[in-house]
């Protein structure tokens, strides 16, 4: 597989979300202006009808919806129909071996306060509670499938097809086990990848009261701080990308850590710095360090990841903390 096509994958995958309990990102550490309209005004016009998908779909959909900004009328509601029919194609399993489909949308409809429990009468949750089909994906499918669970606290379901009945300690243990030699996380190999040790802490943040998870927890920072070059940004296989800086970017607010943490900054610059670098007013974000590649897949991460920064600078919930939305979701279950 080549460099370009590996950098491709990654953001597949994605598109298929003081350290522990210290102050998190303050108003003060979120300097760089953040051009979240702009963003959410592209991906509107060029994003007009949100569909199941990695790409234009789900990650447009919870950007927006956590971003706050306005959305054409019925924007979300013409999304909820797409999966409504589809569940009631499927029986509620959005696509035969991919776990990551049924995390994705959870995470979806939980942004927009909408029950995934029932979706034109299927729970989509319940296909999460088969541990060896979630496993079935690698890494990636026990990181989405905690994100899902817990973006609305949902308890996992009986799965009735299920071999192995999961648990959140199961898709805990399941991360952890994959942790590499050099404190990372990668899809395939034995060197970090920054995109998916992102990913896993992402997953990892809510449980580090954990001793196990806390450990793991330093030694993946350690290691993403090990691999920032001098602009504080990430390469991956010999290309810097956006998509790298806007998955740990998306950690560090999970965990609670401020983008002026000494170890994500470099040569004075922040890992907003880095992430705006990318950003081209009125087109969204570039994918490539070196122009190129203005998309739909970097422009969601990186909006997702600038949506994040913004709420917790102004003391709201992070992006994927979703508790605030509760009461939406209690009003579509009467």
């Amino acid at each position: 597989m080549t460099a370009r096509k590996k950098m491709i994958a990654l953001g597949l995958i994605f598109c298929l979300a003081v350290i522990f309990n210290g102050p998190g990102v303050t108003a003060a550490q979120s300097a760089p202006a953040l051009p979240i309209a702009d963003t959410a005004a592209y991906l509107c016009k060029n994003v007009p009808a949100p569909g199941i998908s990695s790409t234009g779909g789900e990650w447009t959909v919870i950007a927006l919806a956590r971003s706050g900004c306005t959305t054409p009328s019925g924007y979300f509601d013409t999304y909820y129909k797409q999966v409504e029919n589809l569940a009631r194609q499927t029986g509620g399993v959005l696509h035969r071996k991919k776990s990551t489909e049924n995390s994705r949308v959870v995470l979806a409809l939980t942004a927009i306060g909408r029950d995934p429990s029932n979706v034109g009468g299927y729970n989509l949750l319940e296909t999460l509670g088969d541990y060896d089909r979630t496993l079935g994906q690698g890494i990636n499918g026990p990181i989405f499938a905690l994100l899902a669970l817990d973006s609305g606290n949902y308890s996992i379901p009986a799965c009735k097809t299920a071999k192995t009945q999961a648990s959140r300690d199961m898709y805990i243990k399941a991360i952890l086990d994959l942790q590499l030699a050099d404190g990372g996380f990668a899809l395939s190999g034995k060197s970090a990848e920054a995109d998916t040790t992102g990913m896993a802490l992402q997953a990892l943040a809510r449980y580090q009261d954990r001793p196990a998870v806390k450990t793991a927890t330093v030694k993946a920072l350690k290691c993403l701080s090990g691999m920032q070059d001098s602009s504080a940004g990430f390469q991956n296989w010999g290309a810097t990308n956006v998509e790298s800086s806007a998955q740990v970017l998306l950690a560090l607010c999970e965990l609670g850590i401020g983008i002026n943490d000494s170890r994500f900054v470099k040569n004075k610059h922040t890992l907003a710095d880095n992430l705006l670098s990318y950003y081209a007013k009125g087109s969204g974000f570039r994918h490539c360090g070196d122009g190129q590649g203005v998309g739909i897949m970097a422009t969601e991460q990186s909006l997702c990841a600038l949506v994040s920064l913004q709420r917790i600078s102004s003391g709201q919930k992070s992006l994927y903390r979703m508790d605030d939305v509760k009461n939406a979701i209690s009003k579509n279950l009467k």
